[in-house]
């Protein structure tokens, strides 16, 4: 019997294909959700070298919890709910709270990183320019579904919110984004 034909097999429920063992499934898990777990911690943190400590703690915590991991919600929501865990209680619940920048520890030369050179092209997007207007709970909303591809019920889940308060957020970012656009003579 493969593991991902194991649906309730003594009181385990299937892991979508990964290794029962911890360390074994570490390595895959962080194979197939490394750069969705940095770059989600990312998003929020809005600093590499924070998104990397995060990004170590939910695979240090996957691994701890890998055997308790009761398959309620998938594997990918499991572990975006641990990030956004983590990166709320970085900035004490704050989220996206704005870390001011000091030039003066900026070294000259310093390479870019992916994430910091895909934020600054997005925010010179018209559009990104506009959701960075949103609340934080709608920008969160809207990175979720549309950069994560999850669904309202995974966002739910990941997000502690209800299913119905994630739809409605999402209808309202939608809305708020399009009047923004409609503003600007971008409406469809």
């Amino acid at each position: 019997m493969e593991v991902s034909e194991t649906v309730k097999l003594a009181g385990r429920i299937d892991r979508e294909g990964f290794s029962m063992e911890p360390s074994a499934a570490l390595e895959q898990l962080m194979s197939a959700y490394g750069n969705t777990v940095l770059r989600t911690a990312y998003f929020y943190m809005k600093d590499t070298h924070m998104a990397e400590d995060i990004s170590q703690e939910v695979f240090i915590r996957a691994y701890r919890n890998w055997s308790t991991f009761r398959g309620e919600s998938s594997v990918k929501t499991w572990l975006t709910r641990i990030t956004v865990n983590l990166c709320r209680d970085k900035t004490g619940l704050k989220m996206y709270a704005e870390q001011p920048t000091d030039p003066g520890l900026m070294e000259r030369g310093q390479t870019v990183s992916v994430e910091e050179e895909v934020l600054k092209r997005m925010s010179n997007s018209l559009i990104f320019k506009h959701v960075l207007k949103l609340s934080e709970q709608n920008q969160e909303v809207l990175y979720l579904y549309y950069y994560l591809d999850m669904n309202t019920r995974e966002i739910a889940e990941a997000t502690a919110a209800s299913e119905g308060t994630i739809r409605g957020r999402l209808h309202r970012a939608r809305q708020q984004l399009e009047d923004y656009l409609r503003k600007e003579g971008l409406d469809s």
